[in-house]
């Protein structure tokens, strides 16, 4: 067990396939809603998402979008704090791979590290690289800078606060609206863990959780 403020900058080891079954449970606890059972408010935040992303109304809706959408101000807010820190971002997109992959596995979130496979890798992350996350930012081989975006990771998820040494090491590369939005976005996606988890919310078709890499 760690101490309050101990950062964790090695590996965590679980049993994946007992956390599957506590964050999987029996189905979702909410069953995703269909497009007959929406309120107007959630039906105009689901045409919302269609028009920003380009989903053509044959496309099915993630079953996330659809479970959150039994509260569509929470997912709203929700939606907005993620495009701003993730779509309009000033941290480069390998970097912000790096972050959300290693919240998703200190948080032991299934949901967020196989969807985060297929983006890493269509961001530059080398299979490699995402089995290296697992082993946090003390394993060899990570560039100075990678192994300073990880440890930011580590330092919020764990004390909840960057160090000074860890800040000038991603100043020397990051700007300063970069460094503003880390927080942020190491915040927006631990919260998405509180979430995902807590609603049981399902792998989308073809995704296995920790099994994925």
């Amino acid at each position: 067990m760690t101490k309050p403020g101990e950062i964790i900058t090695g590996r965590v080891d679980f049993d994946i396939d007992a956390r599957h079954r506590q964050v999987l449970g029996d189905g979702p606890r909410y069953a995703p809603l269909t497009e007959a059972e929406m309120s107007e408010e959630a039906a105009a935040q689901l045409r919302g998402v269609r028009e920003m992303f380009h989903i053509p109304l044959d496309r099915k809706i993630p079953d996330i979008s659809l479970i959150q959408l039994h509260h569509p101000g929470l997912f709203k807010a929700h939606m907005d704090l993620g495009i701003e820190v993730a779509g309009k971002s000033d941290i480069p997109a390998h970097d912000r791979e790096l972050v959300i992959m290693r919240v998703a596995w200190l948080t032991r979130t299934p949901f967020e590290w196989c969807e985060h496979v297929v983006i890493g890798k269509r961001f530059g992350l080398t299979g490699e690289e995402i089995e290296r996350i697992k082993n946090g930012s003390s394993a060899d081989g990570w560039s100075e800078h990678d192994r300073a975006v990880l440890r930011a990771t580590e330092e919020l998820v764990c004390d909840y606060c960057i160090s000074g040494e860890t800040w000038n090491k991603l100043a020397e590369s990051w700007s300063d609206k970069a460094l503003q939005e880390m927080p942020m976005l190491v915040g927006h996606y631990v919260l998405t863990a509180y979430q995902v988890n807590s609603l049981r919310v399902p792998f989308e078709p073809g995704k296995n959780g920790f099994h994925d890499g």
